[in-house]
């Protein structure tokens, strides 16, 4: 939705501060603003506006002397003002504002009360409450400069080099001065032996079927990335459903290296079903190459797979806001609580099962969602997930792990999400896709693109370069010339070890190739038996 800047601490140069903050204006394109508080602080709203499109503007003030600005959407905005916060006055009509109100009025204790993908920050006075949301669906950084100023922002940009140390903001916690950091979001399913819920068909689909409606909440146009996989694929079926309910059509986007790649020709049998109103973008590998400079400057990492997967997302994205579109829904989450990665299938245990599966739900802020969210806000685009629903994941996490583990199933990945949506007599999706096999974003654009650019990449580092890969990047050395590779495009923006630090690389485990390519797995269809051979990239 948005990028955000705040400094707590006196004395920062207001056209400085202005300065950074237009680091992240491809966030907030629409509008921007600032606003010096009287104790010097500064706040700072790069908007992407989505609701309330003519009085939403940020920084928003509270009824007295609190002011917020705020990244994100609560969907559950409407009713907090019809209960809780009733009795308030409300200056807009933006979900963002039903923040500081909440702040007057419960004082710290009320991240626990919004629904929705946030991070923000609320000034009032000598006081202040920063908050992300309980998955880190939105990013958020702090730090602290050598004058003890402390900064929060929606990305690094506007902090690396202004910060003597800096980290990622941890999710569902927030931070104040007098309490430090508070871990308000605290469910049952993060004791995976809480895992003893038995399985609900009916309430799985339900559950997700109200996630995505929430999510749907927009006043200007939406749609959905389609990758013809079984999660993008759901999510498309159900908002399909739930916008022909108003007489609206769906607008769903699709990418590959050309036509004939496996997730263009998934995609294109879902729309047909669903009668989409369907875009598919293409783009080249040489394309993809001509980008990485910069796609990194946009993500801020150099994790391998989110690499990897951003490229194809990087120019989708662009298609996408080109058409006029601001806000789409993702799949992202899904393989994560359901064991859907192929590697799933070689856990030892059902409680090694359990345990992974919580611990992929909790470091999605460091890769997809990172990706899904730095990749399409590169252009403005706003991406929502509803797989990463509180309530859904509330039902989903909890269910007894045997019932997700794939050989459970005959190898069937994440067949109780398959299952739930099997419905003959009023069928979601074709068959063929409903019960597709698992396919890594980045591989379904086109089996080639991570040949050709593990082979660019090849050609881009020498052997003496990664010999000395550990004396060069002393802390998380890459393994790798594609490793290498990325890192050094990273480290010529991001050059400070705490930048470096904020990255978490995605490896998956249980097979014998590290590599996070899915066709680095045995059990896939298209085993690609050379990137085995390459060993760990990472």
């Amino acid at each position: 939705m948005c990028g955000i800047l705040a400094i707590i601490g006196r004395g920062k140069d207001e056209q400085l501060f202005g300065e950074l903050s237009k680091r992240m204006t491809h966030r907030g394109p629409d509008e921007s603003d600032i606003l010096v508080t009287e104790k010097g602080y500064i706040l700072s709203h790069e908007r992407l506006s989505i609701i309330d499109l003519h009085s939403g503007k940020q920084p928003i003030q509270g009824t007295k002397t609190a002011y917020m600005v705020h990244n994100g959407e609560i969907y559950n905005h409407q009713e907090l003002r019809d209960g809780v916060l009733k009795e308030h006055t409300f200056r807009t009509k933006s979900d963002s504002e039903v923040i500081v109100h909440l702040y007057e009025e419960f004082g710290y204790d009320f991240c626990n009360m919004l629904d929705g993908d946030w991070a923000f920050v609320v000034v009032d006075g000598d006081d202040f409450i920063a908050g992300r949301d309980p998955m880190g669906v939105k990013p958020l950084y702090y730090g602290l400069d050598e004058r003890g100023r402390i900064y929060f922002s929606s990305e690094m940009k506007p902090i690396a080099d202004q910060c003597k140390t800096f980290s990622t903001f941890p999710p569902g916690h927030y931070y104040t001065q007098k309490t430090g950091f508070v871990k308000y979001y605290k469910p049952e399913y993060e004791d995976y032996l809480k895992a003893d819920q038995e399985l609900d068909l009916e309430l799985i689909r339900e559950t997700l079927i109200e996630a995505t409606r929430k999510r749907l909440m927009s006043d200007v146009p939406i749609g959905v990335l389609l990758s013809g996989g079984l999660d993008s694929s759901l999510t498309s079926a159900i908002a399909s459903r739930l916008l022909a309910e108003s007489g609206k059509k769906l607008k769903s986007f699709s990418i590959g290296l050309d036509a004939d790649a496996p997730d263009a020709v998934a995609a294109r049998k879902v729309t047909e079903f669903l009668d989409t109103e369907h875009h598919e973008v293409y783009f080249t590998v040489e394309e993809g190459i001509k980008i990485l400079d910069k796609l990194i400057w946009h993500l801020e990492t150099y994790d391998v797979i989110s690499v990897r997967a951003s490229a194809p997302m990087y120019f989708l994205s662009k298609a996408i806001t080109d058409l006029g579109v601001k806000v789409v829904l993702s799949g992202e989450g899904a393989d994560e609580i359901f064991g859907g990665y192929l590697y799933f299938r070689n856990a030892p245990s059902v409680e090694d099962f359990q345990k992974e599966t919580i611990e992929r739900v909790q470091k999605l802020f460091t890769a997809d969602l990172l990706r899904a969210d730095k990749s399409t806000m590169a252009h403005g685009l706003e991406t929502r997930v509803p797989f990463l629903d509180k309530s859904f994941l509330d039902v989903s996490v909890r269910i007894k792990a045997e019932e997700k583990m794939p050989k459970t199933y005959d190898g069937k990945e994440k067949y109780i999400l398959r299952k739930a949506f099997d419905t003959p007599d009023n069928p979601y999706l074709p068959e063929e896709i409903l019960w597709r096999q698992k396919e890594q974003f980045s591989d379904g654009v086109g089996y080639s693109w991570i040949d050709k650019l593990i082979e660019y990449c090849a050609t881009q580092v020498s052997d003496e370069q990664l010999a000395g890969a550990s004396k060069e990047f002393p802390y998380n050395p890459p393994a790798t010339k594609e490793a290498y590779f990325y890192r050094s495009l990273f480290n010529k923006h991001y050059p400070q070890v705490s930048a470096a630090q904020t990255v978490r690389k995605w490896i998956p485990k249980w097979q014998d190739n590290l590599d996070p390519s899915g066709r680095a797995n045995a059990a896939h269809v298209q085993a690609d038996t050379e990137i085995a051979k390459r060993g760990i990239t990472v």
